[in-house]
């Protein structure tokens, strides 16, 4: 279950280019990288899927094909970077006009041309050197940029040094092209949010369907990898934040166990939930990416606990044969819905049984969600407690909790237009950690979740559990907020700190629904032969049509 909707129902409620960066974007001059023809961009639908897709010379390449075109010299990181920024240009700002993006890195093209010199020189730092990245706002950087979790409140917040994970995206030669819009607050400040509307950034579009949601909170990391704006994005998730906008933007979203990534200079929800994770195109380059940023970081403690449960090349981990003899729950509750769920449900188990895995029904969801009383509580300790601490040492205008509160109080019709920030004031009146409420809460939130996980994994002698990741997406709604669409399989994984991995399942109606895999504690490369495996076999990665509204057919 979504985040939000728990809190609902529980009551807790200068590049080169022409084009000029700004804080939130691009202006909308055209710039010529691209091919011969541009693309009519006077509406947000109406424009050719051949325009759209066919004539980028980078759609869809994986990170393996672009080191292949630096490889031969075909490409550089500049010129790829370059086509990226063009990208941005045509159809985060202008055309369909996603705003997925929140800001552009002034430095992306002096880094990419630093390392196209390594490459020159013999030097390649392994296989993210030169590939653009693009990260969720509430990941600080040391440079340029802001972080600001999409919120007015921290415009001018820019971070003393770079979050961990960024450090190690740096140190592997990756290209960062800006920050991400999300959620504002990671969707947590109002029970009654629009998934991917943020004050500072306004809201993101799918790229399927523009009227529907891109879901949250890291909903401009998944609108822009599925439009093909970058390689590769970073997201955050609490509850749903990777693994929902990943499954309704057509990607493979990796939500880590809890202390495989870093999550210092991140800021915070939970300490007991929180952690980045990759989304992309492919099982593969999720699988890169998560090796790069699995370090385990002095300054975060229970990322010691990873120390010799992480390896650093997953890909090595994914074989087509993974799925052999592997035994599968799934989940009985979400096989019985919506007609078109239910039929790419049973399409994704014939494909799982052809590639030689065993199904078997569990009911995971009856043992965890009585635990979601516990969830809400949790949470809201450990936000206030967590969010004062990160604010007290940014260079934000306001240093606490109860200081956002008021501003966004100061500032009502700019950053509470549509909803409000309830959530907030509930975590502002709970006092510290040492409440016996908290304490209670989070012992029977981790060991309950655990224990239901464990004990089917065991009992069944499965390999991992499984379901549709989530419904399809809901239309944009920024007054009434977003909707419950009875499918949600996030919350086991999230509140036990386990790992979950989505993968494209199909389409309904043009609109893109996942298909999850749950684990264990540190149980990623398991989990990545097991989703490699079924992405080979069903290949249900398409690239979007940027569509006006849901096809009928």
């Amino acid at each position: 279950m979504k985040r939000r909707l728990f809190l609902r129902k529980t009551s807790l409620s200068a590049l080169i280019l022409p084009a000029v960066i700004t804080s939130v974007g691009l202006s909308s001059k055209k710039t010529n990288i691209i091919a011969s023809h541009s693309p009519d961009l006077k509406s947000g639908s109406g424009i050719s899927e051949k325009h759209l897709n066919e004539n980028f010379v980078l759609n869809e390449l994986s990170i393996d094909a672009l080191q292949n075109l630096m490889k031969t010299g075909e490409f550089s990181s500049r010129s790829i970077t370059e086509l990226y920024l063009q990208r941005i240009q045509l159809y985060d700002k202008a055309g369909p006009k996603l705003n997925s993006i929140i800001e552009l890195n002034p430095d992306a093209l002096s880094i990419a041309d630093q390392l196209d010199k390594e490459r020159a020189a013999g030097k390649l730092r392994g296989p993210m050197h030169g590939i653009p990245v693009l990260i969720k706002d509430n990941i600080n950087t040391g440079d340029k940029m802001m972080t600001t979790a999409g919120s007015l409140a921290l415009v001018g917040n820019h971070a003393q040094a770079d979050a961990f994970i960024v450090v190690q995206l740096r140190k592997a030669g990756a290209v960062i092209l800006g920050k991400t819009n999300l959620s504002e607050w990671a969707n947590y400040r109002s029970t009654r949010s629009a998934s991917g509307w943020s004050s500072r950034g306004l809201q993101t579009k799918n790229p399927y369907v523009l009227s529907r949601t891109p879901s949250g909170s890291s909903a401009g990391s998944g609108s822009a990898t599925a439009a093909n704006l970058c390689a590769i994005s970073i997201g955050t998730e609490t509850d749903g934040s990777i693994v929902s906008p990943s499954s309704v933007n057509g990607l493979v979203g990796i939500k880590p166990t809890v202390g495989l990534l870093s999550r210092s200079g991140i800021i915070p929800i939970s300490k007991t939930q929180d952690t980045a994770g990759p989304m992309a195109k492919t099982v593969k380059d999720a699988a890169i990416l998560l090796g790069v940023l699995a370090v385990a970081d002095p300054a975060d403690a229970i990322t010691l606990e990873s120390k010799g449960k992480s390896i650093a090349d997953y890909h090595t981990a994914l074989s087509t044969d993974g799925l052999k003899g592997k035994r599968l729950g799934i989940e009985k509750s979400l096989l019985n819905g919506h007609e078109g769920i239910d039929r790419l449900t049973q399409q994704a188990l014939k494909v799982l049984r052809d590639q030689g895995a065993i199904i078997v029904e569990v009911e995971l969801l009856k043992l965890t969600s009585p635990l979601g009383k516990y969830e809400g509580t949790v949470l809201s300790f450990e936000f206030k407690e967590g969010l004062n601490a990160y604010l007290s040492n940014a260079s934000a205008p306001v240093k606490s909790l109860a200081e956002t509160i008021a501003f966004n109080k100061n500032h009502e019709s700019t950053v509470m237009p549509y909803f409000k920030q309830e959530t907030f004031l509930e975590a502002e009146a709970r006092s510290d950690l040492k409440s016996k409420d908290y304490l209670n809460a989070h012992t029977e939130l981790l060991n309950g979740s655990r224990k239901a996980i464990d004990s089917l994994l065991t009992s069944l002698k499965l390999d991992a559990i499984c379901a549709p990741t989530n419904g399809i997406a809901g239309c944009i709604d920024e007054i009434n907020g977003d909707y419950d669409t009875g499918y949600s399989f996030s919350s086991p994984a999230a509140v036990s700190g386990y790992p979950h991995i989505t993968v494209p399942m199909g389409r309904v109606h043009e609109c893109p629904v996942g298909f999850s895999f749950i684990g264990t504690a540190y149980s990623e490369a398991s989990l990545l032969q097991l989703a490699y495996a079924y992405e080979q076999a069903s290949k249900h990665r398409v690239s979007p049509k940027f569509l006006g509204a849901a096809n009928p057919a």
